[in-house]
């Protein structure tokens, strides 16, 4: 049974950090891309970053770029989503997907098969 559990999602003040996980099960890594993406109440669901499976490729939103890093442990099969200098507007519900995709990775939602159930992520002072 395939299966995404995301954690580490939380409240932080503007400027802090937070580490997301996202533990994949129930299917081979082999030609996997890992996504995560972003919605905040009212607005569309967008793209944050991906990567290939051996990280061979990574992806960026613009919005985070410099921010935000996604890396993986092979040993514990998790990605992880490390996020720094985090703003107000990075409020939202955070979700990781797993998916197959012929060359490196797209950060679209189409491209995307099996998804976490999403944690919340709160900058607030």
């Amino acid at each position: 049974q395939a299966q995404l559990v995301e954690s580490g999602g939380g409240l932080v003040q503007p400027g802090g950090s937070l580490r997301l996980s996202c533990a994949v099960s129930g299917f081979s890594f082999d030609n996997t891309v890992i996504g995560w993406f972003r919605q905040a109440p009212g607005k569309e669901r967008e793209g944050v970053a991906c990567t290939t499976r051996r990280d061979v490729t990574t992806a960026y939103a613009d919005s985070v770029k410099g921010r935000f890093t996604v890396s993986r442990d092979p040993v514990k099969n998790t990605v992880y989503l490390q996020m720094n200098s985090l703003k107000p507007e990075d409020t939202a519900v955070y979700y990781c997907a797993a998916g197959w995709q012929a060359y490196g990775c797209l950060i679209r939602s189409e491209k995307y098969n099996y998804w976490g159930q999403g944690t919340q992520v709160t900058v607030s002072s």
